[in-house]
């Protein structure tokens, strides 16, 4: 039997679930991506907290598939697709395919507004999170020195979005504001710097229960988070964030984590272009009005009468499309019965700093340190490698024991070094 070609963009977790579980007897494998590496999103604030370093949570795609003589790899640019001559297209040339699958997510949604795109940091990639951590020590450094009319550029940092990745952000920043940086910085007075969290809707993590909302306000709020809701950020100029209520706030950091917008996708028939950049899939995620593409993860749209609106942009649905998608794709090969993908919503969480999470599971609903043991255990588990897992629980530990983790580095080229 003539081993079908398989494209797979995007090394998520879409993309590498489904390499995994395609079978090597019936196909071989592509997979292009521009990065060399699969990233572990749900940890990026972490670094960018300097909680763990990068490689921890950072995996070789390489070394993911070594042990796969199916499996090539190939680092490049997506540009495209040429339906008709079945090929992908991309800055080191074009690729053959028999079944491509589209798995290269979500980028930051700036929502047109060129100059916040400028100078806002974000946090999607693994260099976002070094560039955070880069820049925040570096502040300190500044507002040591600094003249007072200068300090409210270092004193302020504005986070924007309260989802899981803002309030994450919110609370491991107000948990290393009291415990670790006075210790480090005895020259600053932290008792003016301010962590402000800005929220367009009512509460933090509206996308949870209500119980989620009110134990995340709580916890914030109680860590000395000023959490400002029902307002948006209208501009930043990199001096100057501007809100929608009027009022202006001087700073030099503003993080952006309030939204996310489909990657392009160039060669898509119109009728796969849905909300958002999101390519429009069948219960299949086969593309819509083609045969032999398919999208999985953040990047596809299914609409079911359960998520009319498309799935939440989560891994838990992005493992579980790649792990049907591979079994439907052996079952077109051999002639079998396909299944329609249904998702079973297992439930939702976030951490606020040390020791305080919220978790909503479908039969239960709670806070606080349990809630938190859950987060890190859930999360262990997710981590690719056992030498992985085990490096963040030892750095965990370690911080639990000593406050401390002394991964505090400002890691740029000499001439950035003061730059701010």
């Amino acid at each position: 039997m003539i081993r079908k070609k398989v494209v797979v963009i995007g090394g998520g977790f879409a993309g590498i679930q489904l390499i995994r579980k395609l079978d090597k007897k019936l196909f071989d494998v592509l997979l292009i991506d521009k990065h060399n590496h699969h990233m572990f999103q749900p940890l990026f604030y972490q670094v960018a907290t300097s909680q763990i370093e990068p490689s921890t949570i950072s995996f070789p795609l390489r070394n993911i598939f070594k042990s796969k003589k199916d499996v090539q790899i190939r680092m490049a640019r997506f540009q495209g697709i040429d339906r008709e001559k079945k090929q992908v297209m991309t800055h080191i040339g074009n690729f053959e395919y028999d079944y491509l699958v589209l798995a290269h997510g979500c980028k930051t949604n700036f929502f047109g507004n060129t100059e916040l795109e400028q100078n806002a940091l974000t946090l999607k990639t693994t260099y976002d999170a070094i560039k955070i951590r880069n820049h925040i020590i570096r502040a300190y450094e500044k507002a040591i020195i600094a003249p007072e009319d200068k300090k409210d550029r270092y004193n302020n940092l504005i986070i924007v979005g309260a989802g899981p990745t803002g309030v994450e952000l919110a609370g491991a920043f107000a948990d290393i504001k009291r415990k670790i940086l006075p210790k480090d910085y005895p020259g600053i007075d932290f008792s003016t710097y301010n962590i402000i969290l800005v929220e367009g809707s009512k509460s933090s993590l509206i996308n949870m229960s209500e119980n989620a909302q009110q134990a995340s306000m709580k916890y914030l709020q109680g860590m000395g988070v000023n959490v400002i809701t029902n307002v948006v950020l209208k501009n930043y100029d990199g001096q100057t964030a501007t809100l929608s209520n009027g009022q202006t706030i001087k700073t030099g950091t503003v993080i952006w984590a309030a939204g996310v917008t489909g990657n392009r996708t160039e060669g898509l028939p119109e009728t796969a272009k849905g909300p958002g950049n999101r390519i429009r899939v069948d219960r299949y995620n086969k593309v819509s009005g083609c045969d032999d593409i398919f999208a999985i993860g953040d990047i596809a749209l299914m609409e079911t009468p359960k998520y009319p609106k498309g799935h939440p942009q989560v891994a838990n649905v992005a493992i579980n499309q790649a792990k049907l998608l591979a079994k439907n794709l052996k079952a077109l090969e051999t002639g079998k019965v396909i299944y329609d993908f249904e998702y079973v919503d297992m439930g939702s969480m976030a951490t606020i700093g040390n020791y305080k999470a919220v978790v909503d599971l479908p039969f239960i609903k709670f806070k606080g340190y349990p809630a938190w043991l859950v987060w890190m255990l859930l999360h262990l588990m997710l981590i690719l490698s056992v030498r992985n897992k085990l490096i963040v629980f030892i750095n965990w530990a370690w911080k639990f024991i000593t406050q401390d983790t002394s991964l505090r580095l400002i890691l740029t080229p000499d001439k950035d070094d003061m730059a701010m």
